[in-house]
């Protein structure tokens, strides 16, 4: 299509909503909203492509934020998994951390591990730092192997987690072991898969490395089959293979992250986080909170020197993945939230969610239990009436949900429907403070950027509870995790262990290592640009810091910056010598063009009357805004001002 139009398509499967963002070749951006198919995920995506009205052959990508490894995490409906321990090793799943599950309730237990203790086969070998001091023989590896097939007849176990004691060192022992599993699997025609840790996360830390080995096998098959199923289902209709979002906040191709599973258990909540960046980085704002509030979540993420802060560690459904993520806390505080009473009478929001399916009492399709939505359509600032994706908004359902709730409290509607919404609001503020002030990062003195079906709604209470004076609403704030997946660049990510002091590696050394990582990522690409970081920490520590490098850095250079950012992050500084533990190494392409001008009419404003007279640019609160995709609440205090690059400059008075 040679001078034709071309379009990069963002596909957001939520709760509620599927949303899509297409962003056209001249930076402009149009969206479509449908509701999910809770049932058929893949569906969802297709009914957003059908409803767009897009011809398959202007699209030159679409990229797919997916919820599939969270929920088989969340559900526990992955693949039965075979794992390999080092011999003495193999009850790490078990001890954990030796942390409780809640601090002050002993009748409380971790989740149980993926992988049940009587599948864990032992490996008699052993590395230590300094060498083998156990070899893994021939025999003992048919040994293994026999073992390993004979567990996996019995469970049907599709993958095999290999975690050997050191191997992000020295992975000889798992190259052995994984070759001979690999032989015997193809000799006999199964159709099992053999995941190693030292590809999957090769780093300190045995529990993390073993868990996140594990996850990686669990969620793979399934990854696997949704991605090949949706590519197939996408061609027949002549649209292109999709890529995928990674927590880390790139995109893959579809067979790549079919064998990346454990790096999407975010995939959906960093295109919101991606989004939000695009957005402060065009109005020069260099750190922001964000919030996106969704149908059944709000997700709270951190954008620091414009970019959306990536860490690593972490959990999902209580399993460790400890790979690269962008930061985002989930919290059971979105639209379909359901309000209850607990046994003590106290009112809760969440974490039951009405989903997509009855939905809020309000969109009139069975629910009948009172919603965080219910409560705004209750008090006027969700409008009655009909809506994007296909929804139409009862006020008298809502009442009548929300009536039932109240009627026990003996308040009125109205006052239960405001008590719902600042329960949800305290729910959301924590994980804001959590995000935030733990991070040493003042949130008084930094705007947050709210986008999502409800983030608009909550802002200006959000901020007051934060003492925050500036509330940034993007445009397409409804949709914005569809505009960040749309945008978000095609990116390799790769992983090596480096545990030296820094007053032992030299300058060199450091350059070889990073320059090496970056070419056996590339695979020839020259289109890619690289970027580093060294994970850093104070010897003894028990956490690491991520420092950005370029090759020209120094060693001493590069650990003074981890001293500069560890006294921002923690208040002090050790006289102890700086260690490295790892290099991360990205490939990211040139992200989509975009640029967020003002649409034709922004929504229903006050004065803005259908005789073409210029729309009101500046509003004092109480007011209620529509836009397209979303609701913008101007609290009592406020002042909204509509920005000439489209969304909205919320400012306390």
């Amino acid at each position: 299509m040679s001078g034709a139009s071309r379009v990069a398509i963002g596909i957001d499967v939520g709760g509620t909503f599927t949303d899509l963002a297409a962003l056209h070749d001249d930076g402009t951006v149009s969206t479509t909203k449908v509701l999910s198919v809770p049932a058929d995920r893949a569906q969802g995506v297709l009914n957003a492509l059908t409803a767009s009205s897009l011809v398959p052959q202007a699209i030159a990508h679409i990229a797919h934020g997916t919820t599939v490894v969270t929920n088989l995490l969340l559900e526990r409906r992955g693949a039965p998994v075979v794992a390999c321990a080092t011999h003495g090793f193999t009850d790490v799943l078990e001890l954990r951390r030796q942390e409780r599950a809640a601090l002050y309730d002993l009748a409380q237990h971790h989740p149980a591990p993926l992988v049940s203790r009587a599948h864990v086969i032992a490996v008699p070998e052993r590395i230590v730092p300094d060498g083998v001091v156990m070899a893994l023989t021939d025999d003992a590896v048919q040994a293994v192997v026999a073992d390993v097939l004979d567990h996996a007849r019995q469970i049907g176990a599709e993958t095999v987690a290999i975690t050997l004691l050191h191997a992000y060192g020295n992975p000889v022992h798992e190259q052995q072991l994984a070759h001979a599993l690999r032989d015997a699997i193809a000799a006999q025609q199964l159709t099992i898969d053999v995941v190693t840790s030292h590809e999957v996360l090769p780093e300190i830390r045995e529990y993390e490395r073993m868990a996140t080995t594990v996850a990686e096998a669990y969620a793979r098959p399934a990854v696997r089959r949704y991605l090949a199923g949706l590519s197939d289902r996408l061609a027949a209709e002549g649209y292109p293979a999709p890529r995928v979002m990674t927590s880390a906040g790139g995109t893959l191709e579809a067979p790549d992250a079919a064998h990346h599973a454990a790096a999407l258990a975010l995939s959906g909540p960093a295109g919101g986080v991606t989004g939000a960046a695009a957005i402060a980085r065009a109005l020069g704002v260099s750190r922001a909170l964000t919030i996106d509030i969704g149908g059944t979540s709000a997700d709270v993420g951190l954008i620091d020197d414009g970019e959306p802060l990536v860490e690593r560690g972490g959990g999902v459904a209580g399993v460790p993945i400890a790979l690269p993520r962008v930061l985002v806390e989930a919290v059971a505080a979105g639209g379909g939230s359901i309000a209850w009473l607990d046994d003590g009478g106290a009112l809760r929001a969440g974490p039951e969610s009405a989903g997509a399916s009855p939905g809020p009492a309000a969109y009139d399709r069975g629910g009948e239990r009172p919603t965080v939505t219910d409560a705004h359509v209750v008090l006027g600032t969700i409008a009655a009436g009909e809506w994007s994706g296909g929804v139409r908004i009862s006020r008298e359902k809502a009442r009548e949900a929300v009536r039932r709730m109240a009627a026990p409290l003996g308040v009125s509607v109205e006052r239960a429907a405001e008590a719902i919404i600042a329960t949800a609001d305290a729910t959301m503020a924590r994980a804001l403070r959590r995000v935030s002030v733990e991070r040493g990062v003042d949130p008084r003195h930094i705007p947050l950027i709210a986008f999502g079906g409800g983030g608009p709604l909550h802002a200006c209470g959000l901020a007051e509870r934060l003492g925050m004076r500036q509330v940034i609403v993007p445009p397409h704030a409804g949709v914005l995790s569809a505009v960040g997946l749309a945008l978000a660049p095609e990116r390799r990510e790769r992983l090596t262990s480096c545990v030296v002091q820094a007053a032992e590696w030299t300058d060199d050394a450091m350059r070889t290592l990073l320059a090496s990582s970056a070419t056996q990522l590339a695979q020839g690409s020259t289109r890619l640009e690289p970027r580093w970081w060294l994970r850093a920490r104070y010897v003894g520590q028990g956490y690491e810091l991520d420092v950005p490098v370029v090759l020209t850095d120094t060693v001493s250079h590069v650990a003074a910056q981890f001293v500069a950012r560890h006294e921002l992050r923690a208040g002090f500084t050790l006289d102890r010598p700086v260690e490295f533990i790892s290099a991360r190494t990205t490939l990211s392409s040139t992200p989509w063009p975009v640029h967020f001008a003002r649409p034709a009419r922004s929504g229903d404003l006050p004065n803005d009357e259908d005789d073409g007279r210029a729309m009101t640019r500046t509003l004092h609160g109480e007011a209620i805004v529509r836009l397209p995709d979303a609701t913008l609440r101007v609290a009592p205090g406020w002042t909204a001002r509509a920005l000439d690059s489209g969304g909205w400059m919320l400012e306390a008075s």
